[in-house]
């Protein structure tokens, strides 16, 4: 493991910033010497989001068109029975190449289905399926390959200064993926394969870049990437390590808690828009077509209106908070930000759940967690092995995130049987902040015995 405390390209050739670096400056640290690297690493994983974003409406009009709601909601289940398979390949696979021919390789491997995806749906075969559960896998698995890529180019120092500006990248593709879909939405779907396929080739390039270059200023860090990974797969890192479990564990009881929120947000957004069409109906099966049509298009402007204030406020907190709490709380400290903003905010909608409350709950709790706590959940494998980068957190980033999601549903489906509201599914969520802070405590922990430095750093 690099030592945390070396110094960075910068101070050892004793150079000064560059207009670029203290341009950077801005949004978080950065040294003589890592300006271009951080913008390269941020515009890899900004055209990563800004073609998955592009990818997502294909997915929606696909599913809900060939299939509807209800086999979208079995093919997310269907997600994770892929994983179990998925993951065990992509470890084989690190293990026979070394770092560019696997981040390369599986990239361009996505992008070749997409052509694929695009010629049978010309040709009139019914994708809806296959393509909702391909894009659940492949926009977990590039993602994760990305961070694991960004984690083996730096030490923990540089991890921690640089990835909040890093983050910015991704959301700020994320927004402007969403704004790219809007412009080209009279292209079709098809086509758009076409379009984020050909766009998979900018990360790929850039991938080859910052790695040439970090290369040619690390070149211990290069000799590394060079080497294939060990043998051991994904899964049996996580469960032989206890910092990869709490990790993995925490990711669960993350997203659980996450998406139970969702449901008490969508829950409160459709009563809300049947009351407003129509005060005395109880439910959507209770209205006219036209009144239906009109509760539609109010949910649809109240769901807008909350992803937008999300995307807002994530991008101001990535932009110009995260570097912030990392500089003055650490690594460690950051990851306990977003259970105690969920555990005051499902407790106030436990005391009143209402949808104003609820809102603005979720509001806060999101772009939190899209800023924030997405920063700190990578940074934390900063200071493991390379094969746990790869590796371990391909299944952390994949199968545990999905097997939240599986949770959910089934926690969903018990309180439908026993006819819970909003304040009960509050209080759940309430017991498993509680757990979600325990495993924190326990992760702060390992860190710590990881990176002993940061406390010191901190403290002063």
């Amino acid at each position: 493991m690099t030592n945390p405390t070396e110094p960075t390209i910068g101070e050892r050739a004793g150079s000064e910033k560059s207009w670029l670096e203290k341009s950077l400056s801005i949004f978080t640290d950065v040294r003589a010497g890592e300006g271009t690297g951080a913008l390269l690493l941020a515009a890899n994983v900004f055209s990563l989001l800004a073609f998955y974003s592009v990818l997502k409406v294909v997915r929606e009009a696909l599913i809900l068109s060939e299939g509807g709601a209800v086999v979208k909601s079995y093919s997310a289940a269907g997600q994770a029975v892929l994983l179990l398979a998925f993951v065990p390949a992509y470890g084989a696979f690190a293990s026979r190449v070394n770092r560019l021919r696997l981040v390369c390789g599986v990239t361009l491997f996505f992008a070749t289905h997409l052509i694929v995806f695009y010629l049978l749906g010309s040709a009139g075969v019914r994708v809806g399926v296959a393509f909702y559960l391909w894009i659940g896998i492949f926009n977990l698995v590039v993602i994760a390959q990305f961070w694991g890529f960004a984690n083996d180019l730096y030490s923990p120092e540089r991890g921690k200064r640089l990835f909040p500006f890093v983050g910015l990248g991704a959301s700020l593709g994320a927004a402007v993926g969403s704004g790219l879909t809007v412009v080209l939405a009279e292209v079709g779907a098809y086509r758009l394969m076409l379009v984020a396929a050909v766009g998979l080739l900018i990360p790929v390039l850039l991938t080859l870049w910052v790695s040439r270059r970090e290369g040619r200023l690390q070149p211990h860090k290069q000799a590394s990437g060079e080497e294939p990974l060990s043998k051991e797969g994904g899964f049996k890192l996580v469960l032989s390590q206890r910092y990869l479990l709490l990790i993995a564990l925490l990711m669960v009881v993350l997203n659980l808690v996450n998406t139970l929120g969702e449901f008490q947000l969508g829950s409160l957004i459709e009563s809300e828009a049947v009351h407003q069409v129509q005060p005395n109906a109880s439910s959507p099966s209770a209205l006219t077509p036209t009144e239906r049509a009109s509760a539609r298009l109010a949910i649809t402007h109240m769901s807008g209106t909350v992803q937008t204030s999300v995307n807002v406020l994530g991008l101001i907190f990535q932009a110009f908070l995260v570097s912030r709490v990392f500089k003055y709380l650490g690594v460690r400290g950051a990851i306990f930000i977003l259970p105690f903003i969920a555990l005051g905010s499902y407790g106030l909608i436990a005391l009143f759940p209402i949808f104003s409350i609820v809102r603005v709950a979720k509001v806060l709790e999101n772009s939190t967690d899209y800023s924030i706590q997405n920063t700190a959940r990578q940074a934390l494998f900063l200071p493991t092995s390379r094969e746990a980068k790869y590796k371990a957190k391909q299944a952390i980033d994949s199968f545990f995130v999905r097997a939240g999601d599986m949770l959910q549903a089934g926690v969903v489906f018990v309180g439908v049987q026993l006819a819970l509201g909003i304040r009960q599914y509050a209080l759940v969520n309430v017991v498993l902040v509680g757990v979600w802070l325990l495993l924190a405590v326990r992760i702060a922990r390992e860190h710590k015995k990881l990176v002993p430095v940061e406390a010191e750093k901190v403290a002063a």
